[in-house]
Order: C-alpha cells, then sequence, then structure tokens
C-alpha cells in the first residue's frame, strides 16, 4: 500500500550505473545551487536597512555604501571558491581545503558551521518567502506558520525525486527572479534619469532613532555590514557540488559560481541605490516610524521598490513579487543538495554514521 504513493511522489530508484545521466549542464546547476546566494538580494537590502534604522534618517542614506562593502567581500569569496573547484575537483568546499592545509580540528569547525548554515538556510528562505508572498496578499498572515511548513514538505519531495528533476522544476523561478528584478532597476533607473524619480510608500515617514557618534556610530555600522553579509550565505554550495556536474566538471563548476557572483553583486548594488533613491524607510518595529496612518502594515524593501517603480497591484509588482517568494523558497534546495554531499564526505572520513555494506548470501549444498 505505501510502495504506489512512493513511486508517485518520489519516481523510481536508480542504479549505481544511472548516476551519469543525472548530471547538470550549467543552465539547471545555477537554479539548483545559485538560488540561494541569488535569492537573498530579496532581503539582504532590507537587513542593512533594518539596522540603520536604528540611527535615524541620516544614517539610512548610507545603505549604498555599505552594500558595496559587502558586494566587495563577496566578489572576493566568489573568487576564492572558484579556486575551490579546480583545486578540489571531488567536492567538499571548505571542508575539504581546511582538511588538507589546517587539519582535521579546523576541517570539522568548517564542516559543522556548514551544516548548521544548511538547516538554517531553510528557516531562514522559507520565512522569507512566506513574509514577501503576505505582503502581496495581506489576508494570510494568519497562516503564515502553515505556509512554511507546506513550503518545507514540498522541497522535501521535489529533492527526493532527484537533483536533475529538482533543477528542471526550479529553473522557473530562478530566471523568472532575475529577468522581473533586472526589469525593475532597468525601468526605475530609466525613470530616474527621465526626472521620473520612484518614490516608495514609506518616503514620507520619519524616525524615532538619533544619530549615533564616536563609538556608537562604528558599531551601527559593523552591524548593518554584519547583516548585510547574509548575502554570503550558500556561494560555497557550488564548490561543494562539483562532483554532479557535467564534465568538465571543475570548469563547468568555475563558471556556474562566477555567473553566480555577477548577478548577486549587481543585483545587490542595484536594488540597494535604487532603495535609497526611492527612500524606502522600514524598521524592526513600527514605533520606530513616525507619522504612519491608521491600520499601516510594513512591506518588504521588494515589495515596496517594485510598488514605487510599476505601481501598488500591477502586473509588475505581482510578477516580482511571485518570483520572489518561489526563490526564496526555492533557496532551501541549495541546502538540500549541498548537506548530503557534505555528509557523505564526512561518512567517508567516518566522522558521521555510514551505511554498512550489504550481506551477502551465499547458497550451500548442490548447484
Amino acid at each position: 500500500m505505501i510502495r504506489l504513493p512512493k513511486r508517485l511522489l518520489v519516481g523510481h530508484p536508480m542504479r549505481s550505473n544511472q548516476l551519469r545521466e543525472t548530471l547538470l549542464p550549467k543552465r539547471l546547476a545555477l537554479p539548483v545551487y545559485c538560488s540561494d546566494p541569488i535569492s537573498f538580494n530579496a532581503y539582504a537590502t532590507q537587513e542593512i536597512l533594518l539596522v540603520l534604522a536604528l540611527g535615524g534618517a541620516s544614517m539610512v542614506l548610507l545603505t549604498p555604501w555599505i552594500a558595496l562593502v559587502v558586494v566587495a567581500l563577496l566578489g572576493l569569496v566568489t573568487l576564492s571558491y572558484r579556486q575551490t573547484c579546480h583545486a578540489y575537483p571531488d567536492g567538499g568546499g571548505a571542508y575539504a581545503v581546511s582538511l588538507a592545509n589546517l587539519g582535521r580540528n579546523a576541517s570539522l569547525v568548517a564542516a559543522a558551521a556548514l551544516l548548521v548554515d544548511y538547516v538554517l538556510t531553510v528557516a531562514v528562505s522559507v520565512a522569507s518567502g512566506v513574509e514577501n508572498f503576505v505582503s502581496a496578499f495581506p489576508d494570510l498572515e494568519p497562516y503564515s506558520v502553515e505556509l512554511c511548513i507546506g513550503c518545507i514538505v514540498l522541497l522535501t519531495v521535489l529533492n527526493l525525486r532527484g537533483v536533475r528533476e529538482s533543477g528542471t522544476l526550479f529553473a522557473l523561478p530562478t530566471y523568472g527572479f532575475l529577468v522581473s528584478v533586472f526589469v525593475m532597476l532597468g525601468v526605475g533607473f530609466a525613470n530616474t534619469l527621465q526626472g521620473r524619480t520612484p518614490v516608495a510608500e514609506s518616503a514620507s515617514y520619519g524616525f524615532t532613532g538619533t544619530e549615533p557618534a564616536g563609538a556608537a556610530l562604528i558599531l551601527l555600522l559593523l552591524r548593518a555590514f554584519a547583516s548585510g553579509c547574509t548575502s554570503l550565505t550558500g556561494v560555497e554550495a557550488v564548490s561543494n557540488g562539483v562532483p554532479t556536474f557535467r564534465p568538465p566538471k571543475a570548469h563547468n563548476a568555475a563558471t556556474t559560481l562566477l555567473l553566480m557572483g555577477a548577478l548577486s553583486m549587481a543585483m545587490m548594488a542595484g536594488i540597494s541605490v535604487l532603495g535609497t533613491i526611492a527612500g524606502i524607510h522600514i524598521a524592526d518595529s513600527l514605533a520606530q516610524l513616525t507619522g504612519l496612518p491608521d491600520g499601516y502594515q510594513q512591506r518588504t524593501v521588494l515589495a515596496q521598490l517594485s510598488s514605487a517603480v510599476f505601481g501598488n497591484n500591477s502586473p509588475g509588482f505581482f510578477a516580482v513579487q511571485g518570483f520572489t517568494t518561489a526563490i526564496l523558497v526555492l533557496a532551501g534546495n541549495t541546502a538540500f543538495n549541498g548537506f548530503p554531499i557534505l555528509a557523505s564526505l564526512l561518512a567517508e572520513d567516518r566522522f558521521l554514521p555510514k551505511q554498512p555494506p550489504p550481506v551477502l548470501r551465499h547458497r550451500t549444498g548442490p548447484g
């Protein structure tokens, strides 16, 4: 009774000699391994703004500069992991590098951090995706937890069908998000150059915070930088999954990683600058904002930005919000693919339980 539903959900088991058929081309590897680092653009700028809001309106104007430092760091990390793809083609990422160069203890610290990071990635990405979804459909906000659980169940089922199948299904949301956001940025900057500057719905609201000085200013800027570094989450997944690429594996993985880095850096810089131009004001608590109308519901940065560029409840607005929700939910797919590969390497090195070999039963007697 259980076998039929299982086959319908996850498909038929594959033989080991069929695994070559599941190797990923670059066009599918990008959504499989890079949906997480690409999707961070939906909330990285928002995290910077939430911290800078503590210092008042003048601090919020520093958002593009904080984002620029984060983008520079992302570029360095991308180039580093690109070298890792060539130097360690068997996968493993930071674990393999630290094991070969720094020893067992350092490698286990890196592996433990990555495993925890993969688990948290699923939680943060799905929660952020649902937050963007309810920004477009506020009536569903009371059901946020149920929506999150349903998304995680859906991710689990899709990944049980295999990496290649999940990559095919996830390609549309990933590429849809890229196209919709770059179109939004292009239209927004074009309108700005023509004198029709987009204005966010929160631009007229003030802050209750006071501008910090001295050590407090430095700590605030460092905290904003640390919050923006959520953009580095998932960058290592490509170097972990080099064995799943089509030959030449290392070259294809390095090319995919470089493309991901370029797209992510361009998007973060664009959202940060255009968000500052549009005057987006957002805070952890509505008590930090002044001049709010009755019943005001705070929306995400991308929701406010797409509304300012395309118009509220316009097709462009719903396209950005829909693809943002989809890629944030599917960003957990990076963890679903990176976690098993890293766990298998740890098991091979006897740091995690390993499946015992099958017991061979020999027939006795004649024949």
